[in-house]
């Protein structure tokens, strides 16, 4: 299997590539450009994700931690194990004061993105954050104005746009592999209650905080913020007409948020997203399904699957032709319809030697999500000086979507998408 930073090389240096996914230009750059410089970086947040970054800037040759921020001292101290030698804050305005942080990463809950963007912008820091953009539409559009104001970086944590399998599987539909593409969907099935302990009562919206609408718009911009994304840039396009039904269905333990959501967007040509979560069953785990028609991409997987399929087999398709007259001999007077079961598809990977295939399943490794890949991008930018392109304007798009799903469960009416919150970057 070839490296996959060799892959995304390989892939900066083909036709049209930069073109797709312009914001890889800075991962295609030769290491050398960067040899012995270092980003001195600040993480703001010190929770599982925000120790999830350190891991990862461990092994980053481009980054130097030079201090972490958090208000809730036990994560501090677990982050500090990491960075031994980082300053330690409990207040993030004070960090950003700190002339000898160059960029900050900020893993804190979704209520306090915003703010803590906007005010690290104007202090002149480069910023990278967790997804989603923003709590409120509003908020989402005072952040990208103030993207498009400052001469600093800002850079959104949407792994999947720096995912080799979904980059390789974006380009193979554009190029037509699918056929047209017909329709979209997106589920992510958990079975948790999205609880974590909390030592003193006090503390349950501190620590719990994706449960209240205060901080968090739950599964939304928590899981299908990824997805909604990679549906938008597949099409090139951002849905016209959104709605959707949400509930409390399993876990009633006071929270705010759904832990069940069913919502469907609408384009302008009539294509469709039908997305799906639910955190009380897992049986079908997660899935970014492309439907086209000549194919179908499992981008999830990083497989294909053509509805003809040459590599089936002769025996395979006489058993089908079998099938298929038994049904079409029905009676005058019997039912009218025939049972449509699934065909038993061929994979194919979309990265050559990427798969295998267990049980049945064609997977490919979780690990390689391209997490790593935007946190360097992040690093050489604040080296370089030089703002990635069109990563603000897909979390913002992405960020949208996610907010105004919410809208239309909560009204319960279909939404038409806000003229005052389009960008040039749209297409409709």
């Amino acid at each position: 299997m070839t490296d996959r930073r060799t892959f995304i090389k390989e892939m900066g240096a083909m036709a049209g590539l930069l073109t797709l996914a312009p914001w890889l230009k800075s991962c295609s750059s030769p290491e050398a450009a960067y040899a012995g410089e270092k980003a001195r970086v600040a993480l703001i947040g010190c929770g599982s994700r925000g120790q999830y970054h350190l891991v990862l800037l461990q092994g980053m040759a481009e980054a130097e931690v030079v201090a972490l921020c958090d208000d809730y001292q036990p994560n501090l101290q677990a982050a500090s194990a990491f960075f031994p030698k980082a300053r330690l804050y409990s207040d993030y305005r004070k960090l950003l004061e700190d002339p000898q942080v160059d960029g900050v990463i900020i893993a804190t809950p979704l209520g306090l993105h915003a703010r803590m963007t906007l005010d690290a912008l104007d202090a002149g820091k480069h910023v990278f954050c967790e997804k989603a953009m923003a709590l409120t539409l509003e908020q989402c559009r005072e952040v990208y104005e103030a993207s498009r104001n400052t001469s600093k970086s800002l850079y959104y944590c949407m792994q999947r746009m720096f995912d080799e399998k979904y980059i390789r599987g974006v380009q193979l539909i554009r190029e037509g592999l699918i056929g047209d593409v017909v329709g979209m969907r997106c589920h992510w099935f958990r079975n948790a209650d999205w609880r974590r302990e909390v030592p003193s009562p006090e503390l349950e919206r501190r620590i719990n905080w994706r449960l209240y609408k205060e901080y968090s718009a739950g599964l939304m911009t928590e899981l299908a913020c990824h997805q909604l994304e990679v549906c938008n840039w597949t099409l090139d396009r951002m849905p016209t007409e959104i709605i959707g039904l949400g509930d409390i269905v399993y876990w009633k333990d006071a929270r705010e948020v759904y832990d069940s959501v069913n919502v469907t967007y609408r384009y302008s040509n009539g294509c469709k997203i039908t997305y799906e979560s639910l955190i009380s069953n897992k049986f079908n785990g997660m899935e970014d399904q492309i439907l086209g028609k000549k194919g179908t991409m499992d981008l999830t997987r990083g497989v294909y699957y053509l509805e003809e399929d040459h590599l089936v087999s002769g025996m395979r398709q006489l058993l089908d032709q079998i099938r298929d007259g038994v049904f079409a001999a029905v009676p005058a007077a019997g039912p009218s319809w025939r049972p449509e079961l699934r065909a038993a598809y061929v994979p194919h990977p979309v990265i050559e030697g990427s798969v295998s295939v267990n049980a049945g399943q064609s997977m490919v490794a979780a690990d390689n999500d391209g997490s790593d890949l935007v946190l360097k991008a992040f690093c050489r930018s604040c080296i370089s000086g030089e703002k990635p392109q069109n990563i603000v304007e897909e979390a913002y798009c992405a960020t949208l979507l996610c907010l105004l799903g919410n809208q239309a469960m909560e009204e319960q009416r279909l939404i038409r998408f806000p003229e005052e919150y389009k960008i040039p970057y749209m297409k409709f």
